[in-house]
């Protein structure tokens, strides 16, 4: 069962019961992964690691380039 068909199971089932639909699936994906972005960059700061720009900064250390 995949997440689409247990959404419909789940959306059947609180129909059923009077009770509002779930959230389709894929509706919070984002938030997710700004709220795990956010929880690695507070952990690099309470453990002294540099913050903005970390990926960027380790793609010119790589190619040795300036700017």
């Amino acid at each position: 069962m995949n997440a689409l068909h247990q959404h419909l199971l789940d959306s059947y089932r609180a129909s059923q019961h009077a009770e509002a639909a779930p959230p389709a699936p894929g509706t919070h994906d984002l938030a997710v992964l700004r709220a795990a972005r956010e929880r690695r960059r507070f952990e690099a700061v309470v453990a002294g690691r540099p913050t903005p720009g970390r990926l960027r900064f380790a793609f010119r250390r790589w190619l040795g380039t300036q700017g």
